[in-house]
């Protein structure tokens, strides 16, 4: 007989010379895939009425289970492929059932639903002995689950790891939360540890990407976005405000804080000037696109770049930006900037690939040019000790310049293999973090 699998679903061997073994199972869950050591038969288990999401072998090789689209787990002896039972009965879950894994002896398994519920069973009884209830939205669905050693830990549609207690099955004793999707923009807050552990902003926040961020002095998060918008708010309560809100006339693209509660927006076509958390001046019908921008530490000076490779100075004299006719150049159009922590230097970046670095005492003349990425440079960070800088490419790669010697480099190879390094910032002079479209934050250790 001629048998085509098309698609094969849910497979971990275990396997044993001599003896079948499940290999797995097809979308519909009427077919089970064995091998023999020496050929692949395909037996027909008719037990489950939809797709089978994950098939598990208990660690001894007695027992196999599975679990489907259909919410239920059935046992199966591990050498005969016969039936034994079901957990719970007619169902296991009341929605569809992702994974099981199972306890070290073999005795208990634990199974991950779309019913936002993870449940401890009773191999020997099919019994749930608990219920782990994870939460009322449709992020709380539960797409995996581990038993690693004395540890139940279950993965929801969030992207958030969950270890589960026992003693307390409606709250986990630790969850690990993180980007599902790809991460723009970060910054340092100076008061901050370095445990990595992490929260979210409650109350409702941007309604799109935000594109850039940064603190200020009055220790809030800085932020715009492309919902038109810049929040201003509190790194200690970590709550949205509406008050905090300010509504741009453009899509903003970057920002930059400096002391006495200013900050430069840079929008599509605008360069805007905020003073405590108002818009008090506005650039418009400008002869370039401005891309990135930056106030000098002092608040004396906002620099912005354009698309046209130039590097414009403004002065900040009360609630208004003055043009001072001064411009430099950089070698492509620029696509961020920052000043170094204490207002020596600013740094430019381009889609020409490379970094140039101002000396602001000396009228902006050029310090160095800095060559060594292979694709457009889109973000840089100043060390806090001002002689150190790092950057961040679409060639994957990162870079930590010494100032006062070009050649003289640190060179971090495929910092992030899976994207585009999209922020940079460091911790301190020794400890810097990268972010990427890859969703993943590192943090590197610096040896000079």
């Amino acid at each position: 007989m001629t048998y085509e699998l098309k698609h094969v679903f849910a497979s971990l061997p275990q396997m044993e010379r001599g003896v079948a073994k499940v290999l797995g199972g097809d979308p519909k869950g009427n077919n089970f895939l064995y091998t023999n050591g020496k050929s692949v038969i395909i037996r027909n288990i008719d037990d489950h009425s939809r797709f089978v999401n994950c098939v598990r072998f208990s660690p001894d090789g007695n027992r196999f289970c599975t679990a489907g689209a259909d919410g239920q787990i059935f046992l199966y002896d591990g050498k005969t492929g016969e039936k034994l039972g079901a957990l719970g009965g007619a169902k296991a879950h009341e929605g569809g059932v992702y994974a099981v894994s199972w306890s070290p002896d073999s005795s208990q398994l634990i199974s991950a639903s779309g019913d936002k519920t993870v449940k401890l069973w009773d191999v020997g009884t099919s019994m749930a002995l608990t219920t782990f209830n994870m939460g009322g939205d449709v992020m709380d669905q539960q797409l995996g689950c581990l038993w690693q050693k004395d540890h139940l830990l279950s993965i929801s549609l969030s992207g958030y790891i969950n270890y589960l207690d026992k003693s307390n099955p409606d709250r986990p004793f630790r969850t690990i939360k993180g980007h599902s999707k790809s991460i723009q923009s970060l910054t340092v807050h100076k008061n901050k540890g370095r445990t990595g552990e992490n929260d979210c902003f409650s109350g409702k926040g941007h309604s799109n990407l935000v594109t850039k961020m940064a603190v200020d002095e009055a220790d809030q998060l800085v932020t715009c976005s492309m919902d038109d918008t810049v929040r201003f708010t509190s790194v200690t309560k970590k709550e949205y405000s509406a008050s905090n809100l300010v509504k741009m006339d453009f899509q903003p693209k970057h920002v930059s804080v400096a002391t006495g509660g200013l900050t430069l927006a840079v929008c599509i076509g605008q360069v805007v000037l905020l003073k405590d958390q108002k818009k008090v001046f506005t650039l418009d019908s400008l002869d370039y696109e401005p891309e990135a921008g930056a106030i000098h530490p002092g608040g004396s000076t906002a620099a912005v770049g354009g698309a046209d490779g130039k590097v414009r100075l403004y002065s900040v004299q009360g609630n208004t930006l003055k043009d001072e006719g001064k411009s430099m150049e950089a070698k492509g159009p620029v696509t961020d900037m920052a000043y170094s922590k204490d207002g020596a230097y600013l740094a430019v970046t381009d889609e020409k690939k490379v970094v140039t670095v101002f000396t602001v005492a000396d009228d902006y003349s050029v310090k160095n040019d800095f060559y060594g990425h292979h694709a457009k440079v889109v973000t840089l960070a100043w060390s806090p000790d001002n002689e150190h800088f790092a950057s961040g490419g679409m060639d994957m790669m990162v870079y930590v310049w010494t100032v006062n010697d070009a050649d003289k480099r640190l060179k971090i190879p495929d910092a992030h293999r899976l994207h585009h390094v999209s922020g940079l910032a460091w911790i301190d002079e020794h400890t810097l973090v990268t972010t990427s479209h890859d969703a993943s934050i590192k943090q590197w250790t610096l040896k000079f």
